[in-house]
């Protein structure tokens, strides 16, 4: 009877086994795909060898195993391993040491413990010799580059070599040059420097920042905390980027680490293409948290070939003051979305000060690109070629129109600011000149500007007392008046600024939630000048009988600043 019971038991031992190894090519096939066929994978039993009884269903296994393991995708991202040993010995890490006296900066240096392998890296960043108060001493820093041409023409961040003393290259080999500053640009935070080698250098050239997606692979190489040459790898995370950093933001966003050190490191793609400049990091701990931002090459490119042309950047100047498109004033424009550049004024003596674009204007394209937003126009203008005919299209009247104007140079808007027409602080960085925030939150306050209309004389409105000077009219709880002698030395108008003259705000309304406030003056209803009260209530009534909803004010301050406020009509 033995014979006969141990026959079914090892039958079912063997099926149970065949079964067994079935499932484990189901489940873990994937992780030994590529060993040899004859090799078994960690952790899945072995089958025993087949006694004559069970030697039918063994076939099974393999005609099962073989075609699911060759079918099997590799798993994980591929190496870059080779990809990053090409590209190591074209980044450079950058010292820079900076003379200061003993009483700046002052106050307690970390240290790190005795033996710790941080020691030498806090000693480079904040240590301070005791007993050399009264003198000099020297502060080093950190950073990141990479060559881009042979003879030694290497790329970094403005910040990285700002205010140095001395510059000094140290090469993936250990070698060392000193270096000196070709050109930089504060506004894109980029810096272009030389060293002089014996040999020609390993370099990397740009690429297209520009055909980037979100999701594409990117790699970063740098010098973090002074650990030179370190890889990181991460996506893209987000393109066009505005944190405030300067005039031109369009950073790239990538989850690649990018740590204190890694400043004027290169971004590449997996090409091997430098694509952006590791520039900022937004951290709360002064880590990583995968919060990067790059300036994108499409960007860094043109601003690197200046410098080392010329040693300075030369960049378009259109000479207009702009505002943001809110929703209410693209309404009040008849436009179907925000979007475009309002420009709120024209700098005397600027590029377009012809005439060709006027303040009211909305420019929806600049030499061929489409103006999405207010921030788009000063880069493509700062961008463009110093002299170049470009065409605009502006939205005027209700209207797109095409006009052709030539660019000026930033640079001479210097002329502007000696004559009075720039800014109160003195920006001029960004081919247009953009306006500070304004008093309400959905509207950006102009600086000063020359779009008022021509002022009367002095002694125009003397004596006159008007009806509605008299009697003020209420528009859109606005309580207006004619321009006189009185009210300008009341609201201590300039004589510059013509219109009609804003003298209580009813509290609550909506021209009090856009910022209007007594002594300002209505220049233009919906690009029409106002000449008097009565004009303004005419032109307030037509717009909705037009079925509008937002009336588009063209305000000028008492000193004749001039900004756009679009005002609902309920």
């Amino acid at each position: 009877m033995a014979p006969t019971n141990r026959s079914p038991f090892r039958r079912t031992l063997a099926l149970m086994a065949s079964a067994a190894i079935l499932a484990q090519v189901g489940v873990s096939g994937i992780a030994y795909a590529q060993t040899a066929p004859e090799t078994t994978a960690p952790g899945v039993i072995a089958p025993a060898p087949a006694t004559p009884e069970t030697a039918a269903p063994a076939p099974a296994a393999p005609q099962q195993t073989a075609p699911i393991q060759a079918a099997v995708p590799n798993t994980g991202p591929a190496s870059v391993a080779d990809l990053a040993e090409g590209l190591l010995d074209a980044v450079v890490n950058i010292s820079t040491s900076q003379k200061v006296k003993d009483d700046e900066g002052a106050g307690p240096a970390p240290r790190a413990p005795d033996g710790s392998p941080f020691q030498e890296f806090f000693n480079d960043f904040f240590n301070k010799q005791q007993g050399n108060k009264g003198g000099n001493h020297n502060v080093s820093s950190l950073g990141s580059g990479f060559v881009i041409d042979p003879a030694g023409y290497i790329v970094t961040n403005n910040h990285v070599i700002e205010g140095a003393d001395d510059i000094e290259i140290n090469f993936a080999n250990g070698s060392k040059l000193k270096a000196k500053l070709i050109g930089t640009d504060t506004k894109t935070d980029l810096s272009v420097l030389k060293v002089e080698p014996k040999t020609p250098l390993k370099s990397v050239k740009f690429g297209d920042s520009s055909t980037m997606r979100i999701g594409d692979w990117v790699m970063a190489i740098g010098n973090p905390f002074g650990f030179g040459g370190s890889v990181t790898v991460g996506i893209i995370s987000g393109r066009g980027r505005n944190i405030n950093a300067g005039p031109y933001d369009n950073f790239i966003q990538t989850d690649a680490a990018i740590n204190k050190g890694n400043s004027g490191g290169p971004l590449f793609n997996m090409k091997g293409e430098v694509i952006g400049i590791n520039t900022a990091i937004i951290s709360p701990s002064g880590g990583s948290i995968g919060i990067g931002f790059s300036v994108p090459s499409e960007l860094a490119s043109g601003v690197v070939d200046q410098l080392r042309e010329y040693g300075e950047t030369r960049r378009g100047w259109l000479g207009v003051r702009i505002q943001p498109v809110t929703d209410d004033i693209a309404d009040s424009l008849g436009l179907d979305t925000a979007k475009g550049a309002l420009v709120a004024g024209v700098i005397k003596g600027g590029p377009v000060d012809d005439g060709s674009i006027k303040a009211g204007d909305v420019i929806l394209k600049f030499d061929g690109k489409t103006v999405s937003e207010m921030r788009d126009l000063p880069r493509v203008v700062a961008e463009s070629t110093v002299g170049k005919e470009v065409d605009v299209v502006v939205l005027r009247d209700g209207k797109e129109q095409t006009v052709k104007v030539k660019l000026g140079r930033l640079e001479d808007s210097d002329q502007a600011a000696a004559s009075g027409d720039a800014a109160p602080d003195g920006s001029q960085d960004d081919g247009v000149i953009t306006p500070d925030p304004g008093e309400n939150n959905d509207m950006d306050q102009p600086d000063s500007g020359d779009q008022a209309k021509p002022a009367p004389t002095p002694d125009q409105h003397k004596g006159q007392v008007s009806p509605d000077a008299a009697t003020p009219k209420n528009v859109l709880g606005l309580s207006l008046s004619l321009l006189s002698a009185e009210t300008r030395k009341a609201f201590s108008i300039a004589e510059s600024v013509d219109g009609v003259v804003v003298t209580e705000v009813t509290p609550g309304s909506a021209s009090a939630e856009k910022g209007l406030k007594p002594g300002d003056v209505i220049v233009e209803v919906a690009q029409e000048f106002m000449k008097s009260p009565d004009a303004v209530a005419a032109k307030v009534q037509a717009l909705k009988q037009e079925g509008r909803r937002n009336a588009q004010l063209m305000i000028a301050s008492a000193n004749g600043d001039l900004r756009f406020v679009a005002v609902p009509m309920e």
